[in-house]
């Protein structure tokens, strides 16, 4: 799958430059070029990464890095004219995960690209399961769907991690309860039950309908 890069450039021949450039290697592009809407833009593209440049009308680059940290943690390289320190300094204490300076040498660019999809792809295979659209985020007990939210407790996320690492097979209500009992918490067959429920309920609020589905004298299965 391509990765996805966002461009928050203004100046449009260096935008032009940038999106032939990183095209050519195969990544998705999205070129912003309407400033008044660029945070919700940035949000809603669900990126891989974003190249953010510093001076921009309307916001400036701190503010808008500072407002998508708040709610992604999308990696953010910023890609600017100033070279200063403390341009650096500001940029990294906001959020930002590298920051490049201009004129830059394209290939050192890919490359601090490359080195940056691969890191956080990486560490979100590690922290995450994903099915169908699905992701269960294990590091903060949540599941994210069509850019929901879903919060999950200890053992609904325990159960859904579970079906999930066997997806296509029937996975046991003996074997459920088993992976609940070494988390050193009690759990009897109907305290199961309740659990599973809870986790559809949530999934399907979400738009996620019979996405757990019971095998009557079987178990369960995604």
């Amino acid at each position: 799958m391509k990765a996805k890069i966002i461009i928050v450039e203004d100046h449009e021949p260096i935008r032009n430059e940038l999106s032939i450039l990183l095209s050519k290697y195969g990544y998705e592009i999205i070129a912003i070029e309407h400033f008044d809407t660029v945070l919700e833009d940035c949000l809603r593209e669900n990126a891989d990464l974003i190249l953010l440049d510093i001076n921009l009308p309307l916001y400036d680059g701190y503010y808008v890095c500072r407002a998508i940290r708040e709610k992604s943690e999308v990696p953010i390289i910023v890609v600017t004219s100033r070279d200063s320190e403390m341009d650096e300094l500001m940029s990294m204490n906001l959020g930002a995960d590298d920051f490049v300076t201009k004129p830059y040498n394209t290939q050192i660019l890919l490359a601090r690209i490359s080195a940056m999809l691969k890191r956080t792809r990486k560490e979100e295979v590690e922290n995450s399961v994903q099915y169908h659209g699905l992701k269960l985020q294990l590091n903060n007990s949540t599941v994210v769907y069509e850019n929901q939210v879903i919060e999950l407790s200890k053992n609904e996320m325990r159960i859904l991690y579970t079906l999930l690492q066997n997806k296509g097979k029937i996975v046991s209500r003996d074997h459920l309860m088993e992976t609940l009992w070494q988390s050193n918490e009690f759990i009897d067959d109907n305290t199961l039950t309740v659990n599973v429920n809870r986790v559809r309920k949530k999934l399907e609020s979400a738009g996620l309908k019979d996405f757990i589905k019971t095998k009557r004298g079987q178990g369960y299965m995604v």
